[in-house]
């Protein structure tokens, strides 16, 4: 039984408002206010209750997911008016609230994330058995008929148009032509369809309703381009194929005829549905051109279509294309670059912000390549992290950092300033992590607390319990760590909480709002606020003008770095004095 709360109403309006339109709910607005209301007063009591019901919190993130209120959007915007606005409107106060509205945010995200997980692992197990029972039709229906062989063989079982078999079939033929006289001036267009937004419409209405719109959007692509091959690949993939192409302007004209078609709403078992497509266009001479060359190009461009906004069309240009071949020849070359030694280091001070004077230097890693010059870490990095190079990257940077931070000197009456070095997602994985550190301190001779290891929310926030042991371990050997670029990700608050974390520092994205974004100053406010409830020092980042280095030292940032302090080079370039007696 909840117990009567007076704000409670008022908090659920504002939690309504808040979720409205970032996706869709089958609950009118009174009843989902109602709902809403019932959740508020639930948080209430599991906040009050003695010990604090954090399995509460968990469970009405559950709720929430079973109730559809379940895009990333609905959960960033249900922790941000909480965290705003519960304590408030409930007029709840207490010597340990703050902590105690921190464990429940964080319980209740955990169940936010685990319902999902498990409603995305029943769609997927609903695929699987809906694609083997179709798959068994399919069998039995070839074996009633010899007749309808060839036709099921070669046309999409639901669509009725010609599927993947038939199309690669037609495009072969097209190709592999012997091009004589004035068939070698033949040329070919190809047209790679993916629905925008059709997943949507699966979850929320089911695959019933998505079929049968994939049924009527297949009708009405063959009825609007009779003279070209029209073809499902599967899903809600689609393919034209233009034998004989004028020219990619005529090629461009089906496109919009195609995109035009998708885009008309779609009466379907009672709901109006309207959505939309992208499309990549391959249009080339047909002699020459291998299916596979042509399948691939297609395929590229429609992703470019898709990260250029959706509902439109792109056009293959090689000169992108080269340059995403240039990306691979990248990741080709990088492990006998890291053999060659091509890869180096350079360092950013780390300012105190009473002192104005280094602290410590944070090391970036370069690429020295041979024909293009130094490459910055944005080049390079992902690339390593795909591969898995970044465990072997980031083992050689670690014995690089701490063996040159090993020689710089101790200032009088000072002391040496710290390195701070970047750990990747992969590295605070890896089981060989605090061997690999412990034995480079020892080898290198740098004291443990001149160290200082660098995460991402996403490496910390994501790891398992044996990646956060293994930073406990480098913690107790008196290694500093710290969050990199915090405020970017989805922080778990209550893990945040029992991390060997020491400090937090805040993306420079924040920073850079100082003086013209009222919102980004008020995030930047509240991490350091969350830092300083925590125990936890905080560095600013991006600090660029005099401006935002007067305001980050105004809301008690301990530290800074940016270009306004100094840009990375050498270290031996840079000014290695620090504050007389700090460290870090």
């Amino acid at each position: 039984m909840t117990h009567e709360w007076p704000g409670a109403s008022a908090f659920a309006k504002a939690w309504l408002k808040a979720v409205a339109g970032t996706g869709y709910v089958p609950m009118a607005p009174t009843e989902l206010e109602a709902y809403l209301h019932r959740l508020t007063e639930q948080l209430a009591d599991a906040l009050c209750a003695e010990p604090m019901r954090a399995r509460s919190a968990y469970e009405i993130g559950t709720a929430l997911v079973a109730r559809h209120i379940s895009s990333a959007e609905a959960l960033g915007r249900t922790v941000e008016i909480i965290n705003l606005r519960l304590l408030r409107d409930l007029d709840m106060t207490g010597e340990d609230i703050q902590d105690r509205l921190g464990r429940l945010l964080g319980a209740l995200t955990m169940g936010y994330a685990r319902a999902l997980r498990d409603r995305t692992l029943d769609e997927q197990e609903s695929i699987r058995r809906a694609a083997f029972v179709a798959r068994q039709q399919a069998e039995l229906a070839l074996r009633a008929s010899e007749a309808r062989f060839r036709h099921q063989a070669t046309h999409d079982s639901l669509t009725g148009l010609p599927n993947r078999a038939l199309f690669t079939e037609r495009l072969e033929q097209l190709l592999g032509r012997s091009y004589e006289g004035t068939e070698s001036a033949r040329r070919v267009g190809l047209l790679f369809i993916d629905l925008d937004g059709f997943k949507v419409i699966n979850d929320s209405l089911g695959h019933q309703v998505g079929d049968l719109l994939l049924v009527a959007l297949a009708g009405r692509l063959g009825r609007r381009i009779p003279d070209h091959l029209v073809a499902r690949l599967g899903g809600d993939e689609f393919v034209i194929l233009v034998e004989d192409s004028p020219g990619t302007d005529d090629v461009v004209k089906v496109a919009e005829v195609a995109l035009a078609a998708i885009a008309e709403p779609v009466r379907v078992s009672g709901h109006e549905l309207t959505v939309s497509g992208s499309v990549g266009i391959v249009e080339r001479p047909a002699a020459g051109t291998a299916p596979t060359e042509l399948m691939r190009a297609a395929d590229i461009t429609l992703h470019w279509a898709k990260s250029a906004g959706r509902g439109r069309w792109a056009l293959f240009d090689p000169q992108r294309n080269e340059q995403e071949v240039a990306r691979f020849a990248l990741s080709a070359a990088m492990p006998a670059a890291l053999d060659r030694g091509e890869f180096f280091l350079v360092y950013q001070p780390i300012v105190s912000l009473a002192s104005d004077l280094p602290l410590g230097l944070e090391a970036l890693v370069r690429w020295r390549h041979p024909e293009l010059g130094v490459l910055g870490p944005d080049r390079f990095v992902d690339i390593a992290e795909e591969t898995g190079l970044i465990v072997r990257l980031g083992s050689r940077m670690l014995a690089c950092a701490c063996e040159e931070a090993s020689r710089w000197p101790v200032p009088p009456g000072g002391s040496a300033p710290f390195v701070s070095v970047n750990l990747a997602v992969r590295q605070v994985r890896d089981h060989g992590l605090v061997a690999d550190v412990t034995s480079t301190l020892d080898r290198t001779g740098l004291p443990p607390e001149r160290l200082q290891l660098e995460l991402t929310e996403s490496a910390v926030m994501s790891g398992k319990d044996d990646a956060i042991h293994r930073l406990r371990q480098l913690s107790d050997l008196g290694i500093q760590i710290a969050i990199d670029d915090f405020g970017t990700g989805w922080s778990n608050l209550s893990y945040l909480r029992n991390l060997p974390v020491t400090a937090l520092k805040i993306d420079g994205s924040f920073v850079a709002g100082v003086g013209n974004e009222p919102v980004s100053e008020k995030i930047l406010a509240t991490l350091v606020s969350l830092a300083h409830t925590l125990g936890l020092t905080t560095t600013a980042e991006g600090v660029e003008t005099q401006e935002q280095a007067d305001h980050v030292r105004a809301l008690g940032c301990a530290a800074a770095q940016g270009y306004f302090f100094g840009a990375p080079g050498p270290a031996d370039d840079l000014a290695l004095s620090v504050a007389p007696g700090s460290g870090q």
